[in-house]
Parts: structure tokens; C-alpha cells; sequence
């Protein structure tokens, strides 16, 4: 009789990292393997099913999760340090990401086009890939996941989900809701474990026909080296050095406000969080002296968590003292929370003496900093701002209208935002970036179905011989 040891893995709380908040069995290669077989099989008869039937899954599922918020909430707050307000509010997005593509259930997913020939009906429907792959981040354990399972789900894929190992354990919740709204076996599956033996499975299998990742810039590009020549659709949403300019012009308080909330929210976890900010320099010594009275009034540990695990706080950390080493005037924070005897707290950060060149300009942190500079007019804030080998999302604080329209064509990026921060998406809405930030078709939105379907077009003879 063989015995088969299986690895398991504790998950702790970066609020408190003695504390254990449960373990997670972690799958094997061959067991990820048996799941995508398993997935294939699932899939004729899940492409079959009526898409509403489909939808209605979706639909139950939303319910479910509303009704177990604050259980999923506590939990992805323990496990990835996001306040529970916080998360709160992403379960809700959640719910809502699922409703939306619940309804496209009962969407056209075709059109009848005219015909040269008057004997001959033309017309086209999508169909969907087959198993797609979601390997998705532990920054928003719910959402993010959910925007990419909801519409391969809905549009007749079967899932093999790999959630980020630092948010294990939401992730077999959020499993669990979709057990219990009635999804069929092997439709949406669940494996846990680290990328470079489950992913890598996911990434060399024939079966999986698409995968959609969300994450870092390397790991992308791992994915596009080992899978893009296998001819597997890949859809990569990455990393962004995201831009915000505050104009003299400009409600200099309100964009004071907005740009802290777009920078320090989810402690800076955001891959649309504000990194950098452009200051029109009439406004500056203003503007930053509000900047720092925001920040201030961040209380860390209650409406800040802490980053997501010993490894981030150590990055970032060490992405401070470099900007301190290249020259850059620390002029808020910089340091560990000094109220705190565990957990892993950092102060909001402002850095303002930043040249372009400098680390700090250029390269994501993804934590609570902020790099603030100043310039001689409009003019010189977004040929800054384009500056970046990064294209995710931008904003722009202005009262002129002619400047706003500017930026809205000329900056260099996927979301642009007027008067608003630089985070923030909607379900209908499509979600992704320029340049180094995104490679495939956009997420959210009717542009999902980009991703998750084929055209399949059909032509049809209406006269005998």
C-alpha cells in the first residue's frame, strides 16, 4: 500500500504573523493534470448547456456571496492584510462583476450579415475556447478573480482557477460558492499551489487552450516565453507606474485628497494605485503641503492595513532606502509603523527632489509611496507622464476643458481618468493598459467575450439544384 504524503502550507496573518489562520493542501503537478483532464471532459457539456442556465449559476453565485461577506471578507482580510472595509467593499464588487456577466447569458453572441448571393444566409456566432486557465493575484482575491471566471464561465469555457498562494484560502471559499450554487463537477476547478509547479502545468498542458494572468512583469513574460509558442490565446494584465498631474487650475484640495486615496489605498497594493504625482509648480509648495495633510491623516493599522507578507515588506522597504540613496528627499513616513509590535506596517511615504531617472520614478513598488514632482506647466507633466515603459491608467486634475481633452488623447495609456484618482474599474467597462501593462485582449466589459470566444462564421445554401 503506498501512502501518499501531501504538502501542506500554513497561511498567516500579515497583521500579526504568529498567527496561524488555517492550512491549505496543496495540489501536485500530476494532480493538476488529472483536474485539466477533467476539465476537458466537462467542457461538451458545458458549452451545451443553454447559456442563461449558464448565467443563472453566475446569478445564485452573487447571491451567495453578499450573503457571506463577512465571512469572505474576514477571511481575505487575515490572510492578504487588506482592511475588512476594504474587502467589504471588493466582495460587493464581486457580486456585482457577477451580475453583470450573469445577464450576457441573455446576450446576442452573434449577427446575421447580408449575403452577395441572394441563395445563401450568412451569419456568425462565438463559441467558446475549451479549458481556460485564471491565475490570478493575492491583491484583490475576490474581484480580479472573478472578472476573468465569470465571463469564460458564462460564454461556455470550463476553469481551472489557480489563486495566488498568499490568498489560498479565499480562494477555496470562493470555490465552495460556486459548489453551492450548483455548478457541475469539473466546470470550475480549483488548484492550489506555487506557480512554478502548478502554473507551470497549466502553462505546457495541450488541453488548456487560453490562459488569463494577472501579475508581475516578469512572471508575464515567463508565461509568454513558455506558452505563446504553443499557440495558447493568453491575456496578461501586469504592472503599472501610474501618473497623476495636478494643475494650477485646478481644486487644489480635492485633487490633493484623491491623489493620497489612489496612492495609499490597499496600502499602495494596486497595480492602478497613484505612484507618481506632476505638479504644476505655481501650485506646488500648496499642493504638496496638502498632499502630506492627507497622508497624515491615515491611521495605519485602522483605515491602512498592513502590505501582504514579509516579502513585500521587505521590498519595499528596500525600494525606500534606494530612492533615499539616489538622491530623493524623504519628506513623510519612510519607515515601519512605530506603534506596532508585529505585523507588516508601513507609514504612508511622500518623496519629493525626484529626477526621472531615479529608481523611484520608474520601477513599481506596489506599497504605500509616493514620488512628488514639480514642473513648469502642462507642457512638461505629460511628456513626463508618458515617460514609463508602464501604460496602465492616468489622471488629471484640471478646470480646462481644452487641457483635459488633450491629455485624454495624448496620454499614453489604458485608463484615463479627469478630476478623479487613477484606480477604480467597473464590470461593464474595459479594463487594461498600454505598453509594458498589458498584453491581449482587454478584460471587463463586452470586450471579455474577446478573450473568451472565437468568431465562428456560417454560410447557408436556401435553394436546391
Amino acid at each position: 500500500m503506498t501512502t501518499i504524503i501531501r504538502e501542506m502550507r500554513e497561511q498567516f496573518n500579515p497583521a500579526k504573523p504568529s498567527e496561524c489562520i488555517g492550512q491549505i493542501e496543496l495540489s501536485t503537478p500530476d494532480e493538476t493534470k488529472a483536474v485539466v483532464a477533467g476539465a476537458q471532459k466537462a467542457f461538451e457539456g458545458w458549452r451545451n448547456t443553454s447559456s442563461i442556465a449558464r448565467g443563472e449559476i453566475l446569478r445564485v453565485t452573487a447571491d451567495l456571496l453578499e450573503q457571506n461577506s463577512e465571512k469572505v471578507a474576514e477571511m481575505a482580510s487575515r490572510e492578504m492584510g487588506k482592511t475588512k472595509g476594504e474587502m467589504l467593499g471588493e466582495v460587493k464588487r464581486g457580486a456585482s462583476i457577477l451580475r453583470y456577466f450573469a445577464q450576457e447569458g441573455m446576450r446576442a453572441t452573434g449577427e446575421v450579415l447580408p449575403s452577395t448571393s441572394e441563395a445563401k444566409v450568412l451569419y456568425t456566432k462565438r463559441v467558446p475556447l475549451g479549458v481556460v486557465a485564471a491565475i490570478t493575484p493575492w491583491n484583490f482575491p475576490v474581484a480580479i478573480p472573478l472578472w476573468k471566471i465569470a465571463p469564460a464561465l458564462v460564454y461556455g469555457n470550463t476553469v481551472v482557477w489557480k489563486p495566488s498562494i498568499e490568498a489560498a484560502l479565499t480562494g477555496k471559499l470562493i470555490g465552495e460558492l460556486f459548489e453551492q450554487a450548483g455548478m457541475p463537477k469539473n466546470v470550475l476547478n480549483v488548484v492550489q499551489g506555487r506557480g512554478s509547479k502548478v502554473g507551470q502545468v497549466l502553462l505546457e498542458v495541450p488541453e488548456v487552450r487560453a490562459i488569463t494572468f494577472t501579475g508581475s512583469n516578469g512572471v508575464g513574460q515567463s508565461i509568454l516565453n513558455t506558452a505563446g509558442p504553443t499557440n495558447k490565446k493568453i491575456q496578461l494584465e501586469l504592472g503599472g507606474k501610474n501618473a497623476a498631474i495636478i494643475l494650477a487650475d485646478a481644486n487644489i484640495k480635492r485633487a490633493a485628497r484623491l491623489t493620497i486615496e489612489g496612492a495609499m489605498k490597499q496600502t499602495g497594493q494596486r497595480c492602478t494605485a497613484t505612484s507618481r504625482v506632476y505638479v504644476e509648480e505655481a501650485v506646488y509648495e500648496e499642493t504638496l503641503e496638502q498632499l502630506i495633510m492627507e497622508a497624515k491623516k491615515i491611521k495605519v493599522g485602522v483605515t491602512m492595513g498592513p502590505v501582504s507578507s514579509k516579502g513585500q515588506y521587505e521590498a519595499i522597504l528596500s525600494a525606500i532606502e534606494q530612492a533615499k540613496s539616489d538622491g530623493a528627499e524623504l519628506v513623510l513616513g519612510g519607515c515601519p509603523t512605530k506603534d506596532k509590535s508585529e505585523g507588516y506596517y508601513i507609514d504612508p511615504t511622500i518623496f519629493t527632489n525626484i529626477t526621472h531617472d531615479m529608481a523611484i520614478a520608474r520601477e513599481e513598488i506596489f506599497g504605500p509611496v509616493l514620488a512628488v514632482m514639480k514642473v513648469k506647466d502642462y507642457e512638461e507633466a505629460i511628456r513626463l507622464s508618458n515617460d514609463s515603459e508602464f501604460g496602465l491608467s492616468a489622471s488629471i486634475y484640471t478646470n480646462n476643458i481644452q487641457k483635459a481633452f488633450d491629455f485624454i488623447e495624448r496620454s499614453e495609456v489604458g485608463l484615463v481618468q479627469v478630476n478623479d484618482e487613477t484606480g477604480g474599474a467597473e464590470p461593464q467597462a474595459p479594463f487594461g493598459g498600454m505598453k509594458n501593462s498589458s498584453t491581449g485582449a482587454r478584460e471587463q466589459g463586452q470586450a471579455a467575450k474577446e478573450f473568451f470566444t472565437v468568431f465562428k462564421t456560417i454560410t447557408i445554401g436556401t435553394q436546391s439544384m
